[in-house]
């Protein structure tokens, strides 16, 4: 070691399907070099060479998932510890998930994402963790068995959707409300059809739930049919029943035998 004490693990980030450790991690993200509107004006002449690696990062994505069972992808916080009870719970949601015949895509960071995923693998189902692309230092859990790193959040989004056929939302901040939100979007405009969206942890989403109904609702900014796209619990076995029931009939031959239309 030549007297120097070796960091582990070092600074680690991952850039796409690249991984920088130590001095090779860098302070800005790809997402905020293209939506930068500072940048140097030579990068306005690189924007369509960029439309590339935003394409690379789909195919890659299509090609990792593409042969994925029937799958849900559950959100929450990266910031809940492993003695925290709704870490505990994410575990139970992963094993009774793949208990049900659903593989779990998660983010594939720390926290509820980790429970989720060893939950899921602790039970013999299928793990899938999406990273993305930090500032800060994160990798993909361990029990992440099938993974990939993007660079663009709004590619990674798609992968969460296009792969999934409900959405379980867990506790969680600024990313889980934002990813809740797209989701809700998502079903109110038709975009994605008979696709269960389940909050689990009554306590902590009443606020948010009785916010909607009585200022968003009360304005006329939302219909009442909108309410019922969400589903309210705190029993992992009751989000696995709705799930299940809402998805009768979406079973269907592997991805890559469907068919375009």
């Amino acid at each position: 070691m030549n007297g120097r004490e070796r960091r582990y693990p070092p600074p680690e980030q991952f850039r796409g399907p690249v991984v920088a450790r130590r001095g090779q991690v860098e302070r800005s993200t790809t997402d905020q070099r293209l939506l930068d509107t500072r940048s140097p004006s030579g990068f306005v002449h690189g924007d369509p060479w960029r439309v590339l690696r935003i394409q690379s990062e789909f195919v890659e994505g299509f090609g990792l998932l593409a042969e994925l069972p029937r799958a849900v992808t559950v959100f929450g916080s990266a910031r809940i510890g492993p003695d925290d009870p709704i870490y505990a719970q994410g575990r139970r949601l992963g094993a009774a998930l793949a208990e049900a015949g659903f593989a779990v895509i998660t983010g594939g960071g720390p926290g509820t994402m980790e429970a989720v995923n060893r939950g899921a693998q602790e039970a013999g189902g299928l793990s899938v963790g999406l990273g993305i692309e930090l500032p800060f230092e994160q990798r993909l859990n361990d029990w992440v068995d099938l993974g990939v790193s993007f660079r663009y959040f709004f590619v990674r989004k798609t992968m969460f959707v296009k792969y999934a056929e409900a959405f379980v939302i867990l506790p969680g901040g600024v990313g889980t409300l934002d990813e809740l939100f797209e989701a809700l979007t998502l079903v109110q405009t038709g975009k994605v059809t008979r696709f269960p969206v389940v909050l689990i942890g009554s306590q902590y989403w009443s606020g948010l739930v009785e916010w909607l109904r009585s200022t968003v609702l009360s304005a006329g900014l939302i219909k009442e049919s909108d309410l019922h796209i969400l589903s309210v619990t705190d029993d992992v076995d009751e989000a696995v029943r709705i799930i299940v029931q809402g998805t009768v009939g979406h079973a269907e031959p592997p991805r890559s035998e469907a068919r375009e239309p």
